[in-house]
């Protein structure tokens, strides 16, 4: 089998992503894939999203990314890839 393509993802939302669970959104999702890196709030009022591991599941955490949680109304994911550091040990947010 194949090793997996190990890559990062940076990634700020666009749109009514403040007090609506996002980031809590973010985690668990990210968490569910085994991801590493953080979320935190921006004060431009967009979410920024640093995540790394396999790409396929980063990819899958992109789609969930521009649909947010119920509350939010997502109208632009930015994306930059590059490839994953290593640094993180967890899933969080940062403040």
């Amino acid at each position: 089998m194949p090793e997996q393509e190990m890559a990062r993802l940076t990634a700020t939302v666009r749109g009514r992503v403040h007090g609506v669970g996002y980031r809590i959104f973010v985690i668990e999702r990210a968490g569910a894939r085994g991801l590493r890196g953080y979320t935190r709030n921006d004060r431009s009022g967009t979410v920024e999203v640093v995540a790394e591991g396999a790409r396929a599941q980063l990819e899958g955490l992109l789609e969930e990314l521009r649909r947010g949680p119920i509350a939010a109304h997502v109208t632009e994911v930015e994306t930059l890839w590059g490839p994953a550091t290593g640094e993180f040990a967890g899933f969080r947010v940062r403040y």
